[in-house]
């Protein structure tokens, strides 16, 4: 079982750094020039490689989860209430995800509408959603 949270760990780590950064590239593309088509194309080449990967790192945290959860047990049973609040999160990290994506395409078919300063408040959410995750499996509030 300890593999298996290790791997879970690494995995949720690795795939919130992808959703910490994919943003950051999208606040830069929001600020690029109409008429600096390599940089812009360089931009979005590196997020659509960066998506691509962070959704492999997160299909593999979800099913390390979902083992320890199912399979061992983790986080069943009376009184453990912290972990339908964390499940709710992960929904909400998942939606995120997807919503990168909507983006994504959204800066690949020139129809972003939004500001760069948008995308800055926009990249605070996922670090938000991290930070109470956390907190939720560390200190069990309920």
């Amino acid at each position: 079982m300890l593999w298996i949270k290790a791997l879970h760990i690494i995995f949720v780590a690795a795939w919130f750094a992808g959703l910490f950064y994919l943003p950051r590239i999208f606040v830069n593309l929001a600020m690029v020039p109409g008429d600096s088509h390599a940089e812009r194309e360089r931009l979005l080449l590196m997020a659509h490689k960066l998506y691509r990967f962070s959704n492999m790192l997160m299909l593999l945290a979800l099913a390390f989860g979902l083992t320890l959860w199912l399979h061992y047990g983790i986080g069943r049973g009376p009184g453990n209430y912290w972990l339908h609040a964390k499940l709710t999160l992960v929904l909400a990290v998942v939606g995120y995800h997807h919503v990168c994506r909507r983006l994504l395409r959204n800066f690949e078919q020139l129809n972003n509408r939004r500001s760069h300063r948008w995308f800055r408040v926009f990249n605070e959410v996922s670090v938000l959603l991290f930070a109470a995750i956390v907190i939720l499996v560390v200190v069990k509030p309920f």
